[in-house]
């Protein structure tokens, strides 16, 4: 039983490059924490050394058996549990969500140590709108399933984020150039670090810049939200409205075209009234 702390699970954000980034409030939870689960106890074992700090460590990752996250539960009911990650926020592209999901279902203190996250760190060095944005992890390896994403992602009218590697940064960046056009991207790399650096441009521009070049560390892409739309044409207005009729009353298509088109109903009504008088 930990004197300390009340038991349960205690996600500990830790820092993304340098380690001077650690709250005091993480260093406090690492140092009263009986068992200390991490993706990779190497990496982890770094930041207790920088820190002075001797404990179990016990690893979880995507590849653990339940056997091990079950054990883990179990031991919530006595002792104090901190759950890291290699860097940044648990949970956040990294594993955790099942452990903290069956935690809760048998009823364990679970909290939460805010502090360094990598998409959130990037967005506010892209310069690009923060009001929305979509964090969406890796894009795919295999190039069917990379463009599927990047389609289904491209009309969301939000900042997207993603991470990346150095090998598949030039791959990744051609397909999001060819599916989104000319959209303002930034890429940021090694944040925190001595060789922090964030490139912007389009990114066509992006693309060509980082073909040849891979560069080394961790990355993260930014991608500014697709304009505008182009107002719909007369005929396309009357293209919808037509469609919709097939299926509607006037009034009724009139509201669905409208709804879909940006555009007040009332002059689309009498617009759908015409096109049905003379089908």
């Amino acid at each position: 039983m930990n004197d300390t702390l009340p038991s349960g699970l205690y996600i500990v954000a830790t820092p993304i490059g340098n380690l001077q980034d650690v709250s005091q409030r993480a260093e406090t939870i690492l140092r009263a924490s009986d068992i200390i689960a991490a993706e990779d106890s190497r990496i982890t074992a770094k930041l207790l050394n920088h820190l002075g700090i001797k404990k179990q460590i016990v690893a979880y990752h995507d590849h653990v058996s339940e056997k091990v996250r079950s054990a883990l539960v179990d031991q919530l009911g006595d002792k104090v549990i901190a759950l890291v990650s290699d860097a940044g926020t648990p949970l956040i592209s990294d594993p955790g969500f099942k452990l903290v999901r069956e935690a809760r279902a048998a009823g364990h203190l679970i909290t939460t140590i805010p502090g360094p996250c990598a998409a959130v760190a990037a967005l506010t060095l892209a310069g690009l709108p923060t009001d929305r944005f979509l964090f969406a992890g890796f894009l795919p390896s295999k190039a069917k399933a990379r463009t599927d994403t990047i389609e289904e992602l491209g009309a969301v009218r939000a900042t997207l984020i993603f991470y990346e590697s150095g090998p598949r940064l030039g791959k990744s960046l051609h397909a999001l150039a060819e599916n989104l056009g000319e959209r303002e991207a930034a890429v940021a790399r090694e944040i925190s670090k001595k060789f922090e650096e964030t490139v912007t441009g389009t990114l066509a521009e992006l693309a060509e810049r980082y073909t040849d070049a891979p560069p080394k560390g961790e990355i993260v892409i930014i991608i500014a939200p697709p304009g505008e739309a182009a107002p719909a044409s007369e005929a396309d207005i009357d293209a919808a409205l037509a469609e919709a009729l097939n299926r509607l009353p006037p009034g009724k298509a009139a509201r669905e075209v409208g709804k879909a088109l940006g555009l007040p109903s009332d002059g689309l009504y009498q617009r759908a009234m015409a096109l049905k008088a003379t089908s």
